[in-house]
């Protein structure tokens, strides 16, 4: 039997989970709209196993990406509670919160 991928992902509350990879469409969304967050299994922040390029400023999404990726993007760029961002319409998201 082959050993299955899991990663740990925090979530409201603070709480730490163990969940296999690939994650269900539900908590992908979850990720996506920084519901959860991917961490290590201490809880400390995730670090890709593959050497990543030099941390940068993110760009806002696509005016034709997801919602869900603009809640995200609002988010984890802006520090917009989940909830806060998840009430708004796509178009408030790109007009508060994309290219100016």
């Amino acid at each position: 039997m082959a050993d299955r991928e899991t990663g740990f992902f925090r979530g409201a509350g603070g709480v730490i989970w163990e969940m296999d990879l690939p994650l269900p469409e539900v908590m992908a969304d979850q990720l996506t709209k920084g519901y959860l967050t991917r961490v290590a299994e201490d809880g400390s922040p995730y670090v890709e196993s593959v050497a990543e390029e030099e941390p940068g400023v993110e760009l806002p999404p696509a005016a034709n990406a997801s919602k869900a990726h603009w809640i995200g993007y609002a988010v984890r760029v802006h520090n917009v509670r989940p909830d806060d961002a998840e009430a708004m319409t796509k178009n408030d998201l790109i007009e508060k919160y994309g290219p100016r």
